[in-house]
């Protein structure tokens, strides 16, 4: 059976480690140093994590995602690689890859896009499992963004996915399931996506998710 998160992982591990600490990353106000020291406060501190999410938190969770951004970068990235610790919601059987193979893959692409980039080719499987992820996660990160109806389609084999069905104005945006996910999580400005739609709706869209730059 296929581990998608952990060979994500350790493309990110690798990333992260090519990048050095000062490295930009598509994740605003981060550098390199930053997004590791998420990733470790994400898996081996569960008393911080809520404020990811909630911002009444956000204060915890910055000091100690502080605290590990002062240790030496190459520990951080060491650490990341290594996997969760024994104890960690993230050792349980399956919680890794339900958990992290979208998260993985999403910061992989931070750091990946954040300089000069061509678009990855993706394994057949890998494409398929980000797909079947990508309804519950583009109607939570998108949903909730979003002025327009969404169309979000699969290039090449038209399965298609709506997000926000009750609005009235609709954009089409179609392209990879890798690059789809990414336009959900707000990383819209860096894909290979197409858009299409009114001028007006595109607008509107635009001004709440980031889109592909025009050719």
């Amino acid at each position: 059976m296929s581990n998608h998160a952990r060979t994500e992982r350790h493309r990110l591990a690798d990333l992260l480690a090519a990048a050095g600490p000062q490295a930009p990353t598509l994740c605003a106000g981060w550098r390199t140093r930053d997004l590791a020291a998420h990733l470790l406060l994400r898996e081996r501190r569960p008393d911080a994590g809520p404020g990811i999410q909630v911002r009444q938190f956000a204060g915890w969770t910055k000091r100690v995602q502080d605290g590990y951004a002062r240790r030496p970068y190459e520990q951080l990235v060491s650490a990341f690689r290594a996997g969760p610790p024994r104890l960690s919601f993230f050792a349980l059987p399956g919680a890794d890859e339900a958990a992290n193979t979208v998260e993985y893959f999403v910061h992989a692409e931070d750091v990946r896009r954040a300089v000069a980039w061509e678009p990855r080719a993706l394994e057949p499987e890998f494409e398929e499992a980000l797909w079947k992820r990508l309804p519950l996660l583009a109607r939570f990160e998108a949903g909730r963004r979003t002025p327009v109806r969404l169309l979000l389609l699969r290039r090449g084999d038209g399965r298609f996915l709506t997000v926000g069905a009750r609005r009235s104005l609709t954009v089409q945006v179609s392209g990879e399931p890798g690059e789809l996910l990414l336009f959900a999580f707000g990383r819209g400005a860096q894909t290979r996506l197409t858009v299409n739609g009114s001028a007006h709706a595109v607008s509107a869209l635009g001004a709440r998710l980031p889109l592909p730059a025009a050719d």
